[in-house]
């Protein structure tokens, strides 16, 4: 099978090259931008619980290259509405549309909704970041965190993505799949490393992956283990391996109630 990221990584460069050229977003830009908005709820503190229970990430996600058409047509508020519901504690919301069925109107739309609350949930834009206009639509869009795919990126787009997102008062959660991507997160100053459990060249899932690698992790870092997960155990198996948060998104999306599965990845204690 052909690398599929490389293939989503080569349309990305190709669909921002426009926004590229026509949109600043300077350390400098970002930062005043930030400076104008309210404050993002904190990613980071949403997924460290004190009493040690497992944070869940609920993600927003029609479609995929692995699983196909999963909530097609699916209202982003409205699930949205119903993982508030489910008391997760933060969101992923997909804005890409070629491969994901996503846009960027439902980050908007979900955290206008949430704004509107007394506790309102962080956001991760869940994209396929490359250059900092990415990360300034995020934060006009209010998305509290950013992704950065580590294997998808030079050790220099790295630097300048994370950046950006200090600049713009965003979190960034680093994608790693394997021993030299950990090295490459740390060095770069992550505090948020997820385990892609899913390999994002053949898109096959392996909750081994998250067991091998979590427990590399530096402990000051916030572990989470992404994709694969679709049950309590599946939860209990990652969390035992030491991630503090789960990232979910098929399963609660197919849900027919995502509360009572939510409860089941969270287990005991909450």
């Amino acid at each position: 099978m052909a690398d599929k990221l490389d293939e989503i990584m080569a349309w990305k460069r190709r669909e921002i090259a426009g926004l590229v050229a026509s949109l600043a977003a300077t350390e400098g830009d970002l930062a005043r931008i930030n400076a104008e908005l309210p404050p993002p709820p904190s990613f980071a503190a949403a997924l460290r619980h004190q009493d040690g229970t497992l944070a869940i990430i609920a993600e927003i996600k029609r479609k995929s290259p692995s699983a196909g058409d999963i909530a097609a047509g699916a209202s982003a508020p409205e699930q949205a509405r119903k993982y508030a519901a489910a008391r997760v504690d933060a969101l992923s919301i997909l804005t890409d549309q070629q491969f994901f069925g996503g846009a960027l109107a439902d980050l908007r739309g979900v955290t206008e909704q949430f704004a509107r609350e007394a506790q309102p949930r962080p956001c991760l834009r869940k994209d396929f970041f490359i250059h900092p206009v990415q990360v300034r639509e995020a934060r006009e869009a209010g998305a509290a965190a950013i992704l950065i795919i580590v294997r998808a990126l030079t050790d220099e787009e790295i630097k300048v993505l994370h950046a950006a997102a200090q600049a713009a008062g965003l979190a960034a959660l680093f994608e790693i799949h394997n021993e030299r991507e950990i090295e490459r997160a740390v060095r770069h100053g992550a505090q948020i490393i997820g385990v892609n459990n899913r390999d994002l060249a053949i898109f096959k899932t392996d909750l081994g992956l998250s067991e091998r690698l979590i427990p590399l992790l530096p402990h000051e870092v916030t572990a989470v283990s992404e994709s694969g997960i679709f049950t309590g155990a599946d939860a209990r198996r990652v969390q035992a391996a030491g991630a503090r948060a789960v990232l979910v998104g098929e399963a609660l999306m197919r849900a027919a109630d995502p509360a009572v599965l939510a409860a089941q990845l969270r287990g005991p204690g909450r």
